[in-house]
């Protein structure tokens, strides 16, 4: 082995012994499979249309640097910043717009949000309150659950199933659904395909597609928008990336997702530049919350 080549090696050595010794909470990369800095991801992220942050749901980390990352953000963009989040039905944008008008307090808000996530106090109320203090906008972007539980059931026969002030609140499943985008599902069963598998791609299109026209249709030219889902959305361009891309072609859109560090390291290199534009990596004992 050349002397270059073994300085190398030994190099990554000491690297990897010194972050196990300093134990960072999390190390971020690039999709050229390279350490950056957060100053130069934010940097990066203010120069597009959309950015779709892909989480683990009860992971910390995920949810601090999703504030942090607001605020940046917020700093570059001023009101031409606003969010969404998978977290929220689309049905319950009134309360939320109400709500972060002012118009009462949270103890007001909190009840007649349905299907209000657990861990919302903990994990998502942070952004919902910068937004409130900085009066920007908050867009509720998934399918009501009893819909996408239609779709699961009836197939894209529930399309013509429920009423037209419904079928407004679901995304246009019949214009450009392809279950090729939905194909590593079936792998990810382990070889046990159920009998509903296509409507089980089916109900995961659904809420994609749906978050995915609530997404383009929020969007003026000069917004930035930061959308917040569980990263399996928006992982490797597709989910709501790839719906987004049909529904309103053209859009600057970066993604972020999440990973542990075991995720990581058995990740290939193609794998790795595939993913997100950038991926925040967490140890993998990280301590979660609860949802």
């Amino acid at each position: 082995m050349k002397k270059t080549n073994i300085a190398l090696v030994l190099i990554m050595m000491l690297s990897n012994v010194l972050l196990a010794q300093d134990k960072p909470a999390y190390i971020l990369y690039s999709n050229k499979g390279k350490e950056v800095k957060y100053s130069t991801m934010v940097k990066d992220l203010a120069d597009s249309d959309m950015i779709f942050f892909g989480e683990y749901h009860t992971n910390p980390i995920s949810h601090w640097m999703q504030i942090e990352l607001a605020k940046s953000l917020h700093e570059i963009k001023g009101d031409s910043l606003y969010f969404g989040a998978e977290m929220f039905e689309n049905g319950n944008q009134l309360v939320l717009d109400e709500y972060l008008a002012g118009f009462y307090p949270e103890k007001k808000m909190l009840p007649e949000i349905t299907q209000l996530w657990k861990n919302y106090q903990t994990d998502y109320k942070p952004l919902v309150e910068f937004a409130k203090e900085n009066k920007l906008r908050f867009i509720a972007t998934n399918i009501p659950r009893r819909y996408a539980s239609m779709v699961y059931k009836h197939g894209m026969d529930a399309l013509t199933m429920v009423s037209p002030e419904a079928r407004a609140m679901i995304g246009p499943l019949d214009k450009y659904y392809d279950a090729s985008v939905y194909e590593d599902m079936k792998a990810n069963m382990g070889g046990h395909i159920p009998p509903t598998m296509d409507n089980i791609q089916l109900s995961q299109a659904s809420k994609d597609a749906t978050m995915a026209m609530f997404s383009a249709n929020s969007h003026k030219p000069g917004d930035l928008f930061l959308h917040l889902d569980g990263s399996y959305h928006s992982n490797n361009y597709r989910g709501i990336v790839w719906w987004v891309n049909k529904i309103k072609p053209g859009l600057n859109i970066k993604t972020i997702t999440t990973l542990t560090m075991s995720e990581w390291d058995e990740k290939t290199k193609e794998e790795k530049e595939s993913i997100a534009n950038y991926t925040i990596v967490v140890a993998d004992n990280m301590t979660q919350t609860k949802r």
